[in-house]
């Protein structure tokens, strides 16, 4: 993955909040199509710019912390998201970056009853917007690493998928997706996360096995997933660009 100097121009500012949670498949993704983009990693000290004005899209990231915590980079992370609404630029949210959108545009996010960690299936809305942004299939299997969720939808969101144990999986509202799964997920994310899970990580395998694989089972899952969340993810993120202003 190759990010643009800040000092060229680009497309897309990705917002990343920590280290172990990098822009994985999305990075290649935007390689791929020849996409020049910018990263600015709040832990890392990169100051968010002032505006997200000349860019075509904007992505935000997930990361441990709660979209909730009073950290100013958060703060900052929500303004710039709703400049972009203002501005028509479309923003793309996983896990964090869904929760972030949530609060931005005046929905609520609160810790879960249980947490999602692993490979876990979800259920698409059968809708024109579902499809369109989901693809057409009606239970994928997605990447998970969460406690919280987006509990309360901003007004006019319309709620894209669920799961048994998180009822808002996804929305859409206007030009934007928030997803509260990690469709930028890669082997190598997996390994880095699981090499340093958290102290949470080991007794939420052992209260929650219906939400939470461990280590042996999530490895496992990984070879049988990866190849369809990159498929999915391909398709929600073509999406996204189709929606980006000429």
């Amino acid at each position: 993955m190759t990010a643009s100097p800040s000092s060229t121009p680009a497309d897309v500012l990705v917002l990343q909040h920590l280290f172990e949670d990098g822009p994985g498949f999305l990075g290649q993704w935007l390689d791929a199509q020849g996409v020049a983009w910018h990263l600015r990693c709040a832990e890392a000290g990169d100051p968010y710019p002032d505006s997200v004005r000349g860019y075509q899209g904007l992505a935000v990231l997930g990361g441990a912390w709660s979209a909730n915590d009073e950290r100013p980079t958060l703060r900052q992370a929500e303004a710039l998201i709703r400049e972009a609404d203002a501005l028509g630029i479309p923003v793309i949210g996983h896990c964090l970056g869904g929760q972030l959108m949530a609060r931005a545009f005046g929905g609520r996010v609160e810790r879960l009853p249980q947490p999602e960690v692993g490979w876990l299936p979800i259920t698409r809305v059968d809708s024109p917007a579902a499809r369109a942004w989901l693809g057409d299939a009606v239970q994928p299997t997605v990447y998970q690493w969460h406690q919280d969720g987006f509990i309360e939808l901003p007004p006019g969101a319309e709620l894209l998928a669920s799961s048994s144990t998180c009822a808002h999986q996804a929305f859409a509202l206007r030009q934007h997706l928030a997803m509260q799964f990690h469709i930028e997920i890669t082997p190598a994310k997996i390994r880095d996360w699981l090499a340093q899970p958290g102290e949470a990580y080991p007794v939420h395998v052992l209260l929650h096995r219906d939400s939470v694989q461990d280590p042996a089972a999530m490895n496992a899952a990984t070879l049988r997933h990866q190849p369809g969340s990159e498929a999915m993810a391909d398709g929600i993120y073509r999406a996204w660009r189709a929606r980006w202003q000429a």
